[in-house]
């Protein structure tokens, strides 16, 4: 959600729900509620940055909203239309991407890259003559600083860095507007991780995306973002600026993570506050009543064992869902 009118949303997310169906014993399933009720609005042209603690529902989240995953229940508008049939979805696919997280994983180890880049040219139909599909798989080979002789090649012949590289090359082969970027650095060099950083950056400048990151690592989210939102177990806790999430952070759990952040200035450091959190994050199939990070949270009282704090704004562009927060920042 933002409160910017100038900014026009490319993606808009409305009550997202992502329940899982989990068998727990003699025909009887449990939800998993890995996203539940979840809002916000990706502006046209920015990166929108997600973190959280693994398991809080940040990628399922991303798959969701590309409907990798069908949702069990909300919207997803894009471009001001909602995307409901599976037409709209398939439509809405030719516009959209995502990057994965591993690119050892993620890429046929039967195909050469060339195969690998033009599959989604392939499937949409995207070329009208083998020249024509070979000049684009060679083009977004170029965007992406590969090589032209790498294009016969298996993917087990690179290193992790160019894996994901030609994973980049493949998201972009449909032109797209919209890429989910899922930890695309995690499983990789911190050396190499700012050199593909860096070319998210150039790309988006130079074709005009709009990303939403998902990563653990906050420094590369504030490297990257316009705007993060953090997520506690399938629940959105805070979203701002990034600048403002870093330096004013109100919910207490943004608050533990940012103090968590290391800081290269050894004296800074050493006067840096770390807000430790106690005990391990819950189950989702057994979810705390109310606000969901309560148990670990020292500010918590009954009242937030009631109910699930509203997701509000409380200063320009910066939403909150706490039932303390006026107390604890004042």
């Amino acid at each position: 959600m933002t409160s910017d009118n100038n900014a026009t949303p490319l993606i808009e997310v409305r009550n997202l729900k992502e329940y899982f169906p989990i068998n727990t014993g003699w025909f009887r399933t449990t939800p998993l509620k890995a996203v539940d009720d979840v809002s916000f609005d990706i502006m046209k042209g920015e990166t929108l940055g997600l973190v959280g603690e693994s398991g809080c529902g940040k990628t399922t989240v991303g798959r969701t909203i590309l409907f990798l995953y069908e949702p069990t229940s909300g919207e997803v508008i894009y471009d001001g239309k909602p995307i409901k049939t599976k037409e709209d979805i398939k439509q809405y696919r030719t516009k959209s991407t995502m990057v994965f997280q591993d690119p050892y994983s993620s890429l046929n180890p039967r195909m050469t890259v060339s195969d690998i880049i033009g599959e989604p040219l392939d499937v949409h139909k995207m070329y009208a003559n083998a020249a024509e599909r070979e000049e684009r798989i060679l083009e977004l080979m170029d965007h992406v600083g590969l090589n032209s002789e790498h294009a016969s090649r298996y993917a087990h012949e690179f290193s992790g860095g160019q894996r994901q590289r030609i994973g980049i090359a493949r998201s972009l082969a449909i032109n797209p507007e919209f890429i989910v970027c899922d930890e695309p650095v995690s499983a990789l060099d911190v050396s190499i991780q700012a050199q593909v950083i860096n070319m998210f950056d150039e790309l988006q400048d130079k074709l005009g995306l709009t990303y939403l990151f998902i990563a653990h690592d906050l420094l590369v989210v504030r490297h990257i973002s316009d705007r993060i939102a953090v997520m506690y177990l399938g629940k959105m806790v805070e979203l701002a600026d990034a600048d403002e999430i870093y330096e004013h952070p109100l919910h207490p759990y943004t608050k533990s993570l940012i103090s968590a952040v290391p800081i290269p200035d050894p004296k800074i450091a050493r006067s840096n506050q770390r807000i430790p959190l106690v005990g391990d994050i819950p189950s989702p199939l057994n979810a705390p009543s109310g606000c969901p990070f309560r148990t670990r949270c020292q500010y918590a009282t009954d009242a937030c064992a009631e109910s699930m704090p509203t997701f509000e704004e409380i200063s320009s562009g910066h939403f909150v869902a706490c039932h303390r927060v006026n107390e604890i920042n004042d």
